[in-house]
């Protein structure tokens, strides 16, 4: 469990609007302010998170059963709140144990001021030093601002897949899928193993 605290410890990180934001993987402690942050956005983010999170329940089993070598959660802090949470899902064995995926929840107070990217960089840095060579989101085609971010941290667009999932609403949302070739950006021979 220590090894997303060994790896990323705590970062500040300065938003365009001059806001001091502190990064740091998800503790035990932060099931509370978890739950809460969750609490406080809107359905229509929501729709996107593949888990009830508005379930105590929920949030109470991955706190307690953190493990940074499956899933690595970094929490993004502003006043004591959680205002964004980005995950690092990894498979340890298979044909896709090179592979990350992420997903990324920004509280929509702090959007547009550069969050989401800064903790996408800080993903594909933390992915380099974790040997993984590429990474994997997918994000609504309709999400201009999310696929700015993802285009920000080194993601290119692969492929768009038609109404594969559906709004609060009952609409189909097409999907794109983006990928970041990790080795375009850190040359393995300068990471420590």
């Amino acid at each position: 469990m220590s090894e997303g605290r060994e790896i990323f410890g705590s970062k500040e990180i300065e938003l365009k609007s001059g806001h001091k934001i502190k990064v740091r993987p998800m503790v035990p402690e932060d099931e509370k302010p978890l739950f809460d942050f969750f609490q406080n956005l809107p359905d229509e983010l929501l729709m996107f998170v593949r888990h009830n999170v508005r379930d105590p329940e929920v949030i109470r089993e991955w706190v307690e059963h953190l493990n940074y070598e499956r899933v690595l959660p970094l929490l993004a802090i502003h006043d004591e709140k959680i205002i964004a949470d980005v995950t690092l899902h990894r498979i340890p064995h298979g044909w896709k144990r090179h592979i990350g995926q992420v997903r990324i929840v920004v509280s929509p107070e702090y959007q547009g001021q550069g969050l989401a990217t800064a903790m996408l960089n800080e993903v594909v840095g933390l992915s380099a030093e974790l040997g993984l060579e590429k990474l994997w989101a997918e994000v609504p085609l309709d999400s201009v601002a999310a696929i700015k971010a993802f285009r920000n941290a080194g993601f290119g667009c692969k492929a768009v897949i038609e109404g594969l999932v559906k709004d609060v609403k009952g609409n189909n949302v097409d999907i794109l899928i983006m990928v970041c070739d990790i080795q375009r950006y850190y040359d393995s021979k300068w990471l420590s193993k």
